[in-house]
């Protein structure tokens, strides 16, 4: 039975497959890479945009990024179980301009990602001087409100070890976020999606004009937009896939 042996060898491959690969959370894009690499920091530029492995973490296990097409990316981490931010593979695209010359400032971003570690998909943007951060958590392990097992760099935190915000529920950007502030040698400003999301479209012009009116800086010159994950833990070995990332500014 031709049809019955064929269904039942692909039956065991698939077994030995996630077998020997239990924690891979998505099947890797099907197109070969253009580049990839395991090197703690290498990275590679293409079509405008960049992108880095960036392990930098306390006791980071291996990782290995790779890149599939312009806007199309992933990764394969295995980071142990212990506190502290392992990594950072990231895609990225320079803008270079004072925020008062950006009309429009917007991306979009889709991703599978896994049910289990500890991790937050996020946008790190950068002023030029390198004081300013300010980060877009859209999925993450941890909660809104600054508790979990993820949690956003604060001036404040309770009890519980939970960090505190200091603006709940802003509707801004076509998002609504939880605004929490801390400094890791520079400013730090985080904004956690209450609605965790693997794909949606951010007005970054329309968050970074409302920080400004509330004070936290003034006519920043816009650096670096990043785009990619933190992990702190990935046991095992865990697939993040970033299926269509892009930046659009005028």
């Amino acid at each position: 039975m031709p049809g019955y042996m064929d269904a039942q060898h692909d039956k065991l491959f698939r077994q030995a497959v996630n077998e020997a690969r239990p924690s891979i959370a998505a099947p890797l894009p099907a197109n070969a890479p253009i580049w990839s690499s395991s090197s703690p920091y290498e990275d590679f530029s293409y079509g405008g945009y960049s992108w880095n492995n960036d392990v930098w973490g306390t006791g980071a296990g291996p990782q290995t990024i790779s890149v599939h097409a312009g806007k199309q990316w992933s990764v394969w981490s295995n980071q142990p179980n212990t506190d502290g931010i392992k990594s950072y593979p990231h895609q990225a695209l320079n803008i270079g301009k004072p925020l008062s010359s950006i009309n429009t400032l917007t991306s979009s971003f889709n991703q599978d990602v896994p049910a289990g570690g500890a991790w937050d998909t996020a946008y790190d943007i950068w002023d030029s001087s390198h004081q300013n951060e300010i980060m877009l958590w859209t999925n993450y392990t941890g909660n809104p409100d600054g508790s979990g097992n993820v949690k956003p760099i604060s001036y404040r935190y309770d009890r519980s070890g939970a960090a505190i915000p200091l603006y709940r529920n802003v509707n801004v950007g076509g998002e609504t976020w939880n605004v929490f502030t801390g400094s890791n040698g520079h400013n730090v400003i985080s904004l956690l999606c209450t609605s965790k999301s693997d794909s949606g479209t951010v007005d970054i012009k329309s968050i970074l004009e409302w920080l400004k009116s509330k004070g936290y800086f003034g006519d920043i010159h816009v650096g670096s937009v990043q785009y990619g994950v933190e992990i702190t833990s990935s046991p095992e070995g865990m697939n993040f896939n970033f299926n269509n990332w892009s930046v659009s500014s005028t």
